[in-house]
């Protein structure tokens, strides 16, 4: 049985927490966090000497570390991978922007209000500039929702899944999601799908 070493309350470790959960993919789970330093020490450091999570270990003892890299893994030969070769590209665009662009707005904004330990990093002039890149990022996808019903056309893809994970709690950092009615509506959707688990669920 695979092992994923996660922090519950990250987005990052929810997205395949939540591939696993719509896969029906038994695995155990490990909670370690940055909060209690468990990813920091010796022992942790010699499965991922970069000291994050998530982490996956696979059953021969190879590890899989990167958040989207574990979902390309675990998500090879499912309804998440597209099999047009355009489509899958476009999912990997999406897999790109939400590390680059999404994830460095959305989630620091919103860490840095609800970690107490990050406080001191939420100067005015930090929070401002992630609220706008934050902002940009959703009007890139709301843009993109007002075509089509999920990012990668008419099914849901890995894209959806990685970005899901961080936009459902952007409010937590401050976003007016009321603004982005195309990504509300796409938020729904991806909730109703087959398999669907809260950020709060563990195995």
């Amino acid at each position: 049985m695979p092992k994923l070493y996660s922090q519950p309350e990250s987005g990052n470790c929810y997205k395949p927490r939540l591939l696993m959960a719509k896969l029906a993919m038994p695995f155990e789970h490990i909670h370690v966090s940055s909060v209690d330093g468990s990813t920091r020490k010796p022992e942790y450091l010699a499965k991922n000497p970069n000291g994050k999570v998530p982490l996956l270990e696979l059953d021969d003892g190879r590890f899989i570390a990167e958040s989207n890299a574990i979902l390309l893994h675990l998500g090879e030969g499912s309804r998440f991978i597209p099999e047009d070769p355009y489509e899958r590209a476009l999912m990997y665009q999406w897999l790109f922007f939400e590390q680059y662009t999404h994830e460095p707005n959305i989630a620091v904004r919103k860490a840095l209000f609800v970690y107490p330990e990050r406080a001191k990093e939420a100067t005015p002039e930090r929070l401002a500039a992630t609220l706008e890149g934050g902002n940009k990022a959703l009007l890139v996808m709301e843009t993109q929702l007002q075509k089509t019903p999920y990012l990668v056309g008419s099914s849901m893809s890995l894209a959806d899944i990685a970005l899901y994970a961080y936009t459902h709690e952007a409010n937590r950092g401050g976003y007016d999601l009321s603004a982005y009615p195309s990504i509300a509506k796409w938020l729904s959707r991806v909730a109703a799908d087959e398999g669907h688990v809260p950020i709060t669920w563990i195995p």
